[in-house]
């Protein structure tokens, strides 16, 4: 019998994150924003199995190292502006799924400081190797 796909992350891996990152990024598809950066703040999930990255010598070689992906972050911010959220979004999810060790990755975005009257708005992205990449 096989899992649903969800149901198999559950069981066969470790869910890392990186919560509340906020990052200066020139990002916007409105005249006002051109030019400018403001706050964005990322919140990544990635999913990776157990198999492969338990560590038995308590090494960090022996897992996914959460520098990669402020790494990834860092690096398309500083190629430029970036008009749409979803742009940016989708961008990082296939950088990180790109890794290796990763069958699944949620990441979100949010501009904090868009509108008074709430936290913030954004975009979250969910997407997982061989089922909808």
């Amino acid at each position: 019998m096989s899992h649903d796909p969800l149901v198999t992350l559950a069981l066969e891996c470790r869910r890392l994150f990186l919560r509340d990152h906020e990052v200066q990024v020139h990002i916007g598809a409105h005249d006002f924003e051109k030019g400018v950066s403001q706050r964005l703040i990322f919140n990544v999930e990635l999913f990776v199995p157990y198999v492969g990255s338990t560590p038995v010598s308590d090494s960090l070689s022996e897992v996914v190292d959460y520098d990669f992906v402020r790494e990834l972050i860092a690096r398309r911010i500083a190629r430029g502006h970036v008009e749409l959220q979803e742009t940016l979004c989708d961008e990082l999810v296939q950088q990180m799924l790109a890794h290796p060790q990763v069958r699944a990755v949620r990441l979100s975005t949010q501009k904090p400081d868009v509108y008074p009257d709430c936290a913030g708005v954004g975009v979250e992205v969910f997407r997982m190797k061989g089922v909808n990449t």
